[in-house]
């Protein structure tokens, strides 16, 4: 026995079935039938389809806070211990491995405590982070306020 001779057993291997390529079953409307939605491409409603009635969904009562605001990159003061960096910003917290989403600011929270004087480049920070970061000999650094925010 050789290579260029091995061939499957009689019957396991089965050539598809070709539609709509001329008589014999399957030629001219492939098996689909005469018109009628199932008849044509792209046919069907997807699987969430519930004969033209409302959705489930919206059928159900809704409940609940749907929260639009601004979701942010969190980082809790314990986790700056691990940091030896003594000024600490969006780059150092991505190299750490604490911050993921390019897209999203990053807020300090005060879970935790601070043993060291550290400066911290953040979008948001909660009174408490910024109170124990101060009282370390630190300091948090926020951006400037935009204009509208000031007027407020």
């Amino acid at each position: 026995m050789k290579l260029h001779e091995l061939t499957p057993h009689t019957g396991s291997r089965k050539n598809r079935k070709r539609v709509g390529r001329g008589p014999g079953g399957t030629d001219k409307t492939a098996g689909r039938g005469h018109k009628g939605q199932k008849s044509r491409s792209g046919a069907g409603k997807g699987s969430f389809f519930e004969g033209g009635r409302s959705r489930l969904i919206a059928r159900l009562p809704k409940r609940g806070f749907n929260n639009v605001g601004t979701t942010f990159e969190v980082v809790n003061l314990a986790q700056l211990a691990n940091i030896e960096d003594a000024t600490i910003d969006r780059n150092v917290l991505e190299l750490a491995g604490l911050v993921r989403r390019k897209n999203r600011p990053v807020k300090l929270l005060g879970s935790g405590e601070v043993t060291r004087a550290l400066t911290i480049h953040v979008d948001a920070a909660s009174e408490g982070a910024v109170k124990a970061v101060e009282a370390a000999g630190g300091k948090v650094i926020l951006p400037e306020a935009t204009e509208a925010e000031k007027a407020e």
